[in-house]
């Protein structure tokens, strides 16, 4: 795999996308965070605006660049822009929230143009926090919440992860690497 890949990291404020960006990243990410200025300080100081951008270097040269979105809708122009050209979706969602269940459907709703043609792997964070919905009830509401969608992958994979701790994140990409090609969990 010498070439470049690209693969978009998405989900709602706070959820831990610019840091699973830089837990994987082989390179000081690059973050366009600035103070927050509306309710989103409620969760946190600082936000995504524009995205965040890291580099995941491969065996043989390849690289895979990482990019987040900002997980504000009226940032949601910046979504188009950074999945074009991508290989799949991350969706990372947290569990702390108060209705993780809308903000899955709100955002494969979002990117549904995106995910038709291409996998979605979903990451669930700060269960550690709250262990509720777990990872059985995510795939639980799936069949509704994807019914009017067409999804190269119907059922993701669905992850408990850490965005901080670099094993978990690998994890999802590799994840989403073999939704591509199964042949890469044989070495290919």
């Amino acid at each position: 795999m010498k070439e470049d890949n690209k693969i978009v990291f998405t989900g709602p404020v706070g959820v831990g996308k610019t840091s699973a960006i830089a837990a994987l990243s082989d390179v000081p990410i690059i973050s366009t965070d600035a103070r927050a200025s509306d309710m989103t300080i409620n969760r946190k100081g600082h936000t995504t605006v524009a995205m965040d951008y890291g580099i995941l270097n491969l065996e043989g040269g390849g690289k895979v660049h990482l990019y987040g979105t900002p997980g504000q809708e009226r940032f949601d122009f910046m979504w188009e822009i950074l999945t074009t050209g991508g290989l799949g979706l991350i969706l990372m969602l947290d569990n702390t929230r108060p209705n993780p269940k809308k903000d899955m459907q709100f955002f494969l709703h979002a990117f549904r143009d995106y995910i038709v043609d291409v996998p979605v792997v979903i990451g669930i964070s700060k269960t550690d926090l709250q262990a509720r919905p777990s990872p059985r009830d995510y795939a639980d509401m799936l069949p509704e919440v994807t019914a009017d969608l067409r999804m190269l992958n119907p059922v993701p994979p669905i992850f408990e992860v850490d965005g901080r701790n670099k094993e978990d994140v690998k994890n999802l990409v590799l994840a989403l690497l073999y939704s591509i090609d199964p042949g890469i969990g044989a070495g290919r």
